[in-house]
């Protein structure tokens, strides 16, 4: 990764965003001044200050920091080549403010100020914004946005679970899943227990079989839990309004799944197009789901880290050591990407399922008393430092050459694996 210094810019920028307006603070590294100034966050103010830029410092770079790592304000800056963008840490703004600001007062000029005091003397610690291919960054928010939509298929699937309880709780037996379009239109078409009891036997054949619900014994089943069934209750004061809100809440329901089906086929034509698919596609237990995830994780600048340490610090997988006086100590890392260490450690999980070694230390470390959680975050930190090394020689991953390495070095995981 490029290490960059003051004397490497003709000025250095200090923008505390807004959602209408942008604080800005300009000091030229030649000077000891410091200029203030306020833009719009409109995209024409935004290229305009951009480009009279550009025109007051002609073949120089300029060093722009912000609090920002992605949005609008960085998504109108990447494309000007004259803009080096370097991110930090709110709460580190926010605690450099505080210890030089006894009154604790804040307003956005200062803050903008900060940040270009913070550049000046830290500029080698910080990161710089460096954007990967179009097609990767199209696959990165793709991801992101398909497991937002999940969360909020669970969440919808729960509330529609609460309000059928109260009144329609066989519908949840007949239907062992219900992010599947089967229970959607089921639902839909009969909204009640005495809705589904009034439908005929061959009604309910063709339905089942529309959906490819083709197994018999268990259509029959279905068939005849509905017509034996018991109400919960005939209170009409209770029924009527858990089946209105069910009624609302399938169609939306409806609606996340044909968007995360979409998105899934838009996942699968973005991948299929990288260079790098061949590396993830042989991670064991990756899947059409993580393997894109994993993916954008490492991207595809292969300068971006110079070790694995530095990705197991950023995806927060690596824990913080503290010491005090004769005491040490470790602690989660609180401050890291969250979706990025969420990718890393699902994987690390699904792992256990398909690798040997990935499964040998799973157990290695829970003879040890290990709890889970521990484990699958330790699992991740092993796997990144493997991954790192075949994202970096373009070599994809090869279980029974990792076994190999691991019997040269003595490895315990083999011997434990034995001795079990």
């Amino acid at each position: 990764m490029k290490v960059y210094n003051v004397d490497d810019f003709a000025v250095l920028i200090g923008i505390d965003w807004a959602d209408k307006k942008h604080d800005i603070c300009e000091h030229p590294v030649d000077s000891e001044k410091y200029n203030y100034s306020i833009i719009k966050s409109k995209p024409e103010a935004l290229h305009e200050w951009a480009m009279d830029l550009k025109k007051r410092y002609p073949n120089q770079k300029i060093a722009v920091v912000c609090e920002l790592k992605k949005g609008p304000l960085i998504y109108a800056l990447t494309k000007y080549d004259h803009l080096t963008l370097f991110t930090v840490n709110p709460s580190t703004v926010a605690k450099y403010r505080k210890a030089f600001t006894p009154s604790g007062a804040k307003d956005d000029p200062s803050d903008a100020f900060v940040q270009v005091e913070i550049l000046t003397l830290h500029m080698h610690k910080l990161s710089v914004i460096e954007p990967e291919s179009a097609s990767v960054r199209s696959l990165a928010q793709l991801v992101v946005y398909r497991r937002s939509l999940v969360q909020d298929n669970v969440d919808l699937s729960n509330k529609i679970t609460v309000a059928l309880k109260n009144y329609y709780p066989q519908a949840l037996e007949w239907f062992k899943e219900k992010d599947t379009f089967i229970f959607c239109d089921f639902i839909s078409k009969w909204p009640s227990l005495a809705h589904a009891k009034r439908a005929k036997k061959q009604t309910l054949l063709d339905f089942f079989n529309s959906h490819n619900s083709h197994y018999f014994n268990v259509n029959e089943a279905r068939i005849s839990s509905i017509k034996s069934a018991m109400p919960l209750t005939g209170d009409i004061g209770v029924i009527e309004p858990n089946q209105m809100l069910v009624e609302v809440l399938i169609k939306q329901f409806k609606v996340l799944l044909k968007g995360i089906h979409m998105l899934d086929k838009a996942i699968k034509v973005a991948y299929k197009a990288q260079h790098d698919k061949v590396i993830f596609d042989s991670l064991p237990g990756a899947g059409p789901q993580l393997a894109p995830r994993l993916l954008v994780a490492f991207g595809c600048n292969r300068d971006r880290y110079d070790d694995a340490a530095e990705l197991q610090k950023y995806a927060g997988i690596a824990p913080v050591i503290e010491r005090s006086g004769k005491k040490m100590w470790t602690h989660w890392r609180y401050s890291c990407p969250t979706f990025l260490r969420q990718t890393f450690v699902e994987w690390a999980g699904f792992s256990i399922r398909y690798s040997f070694w990935a499964k040998a230390y799973y157990e290695q470390q829970k003879s040890k008393g290990k709890p889970h959680n521990s484990i699958i975050r330790s699992l991740a930190f092993k796997w990144i430092r493997i991954v790192f090394r075949c994202w970096k020689t373009n070599t994809p991953y090869d279980e029974s050459r990792y076994l190999e390495a691991l019997k040269r070095r003595g490895s315990p995981l083999l011997k434990f694996t034995i001795n079990s």
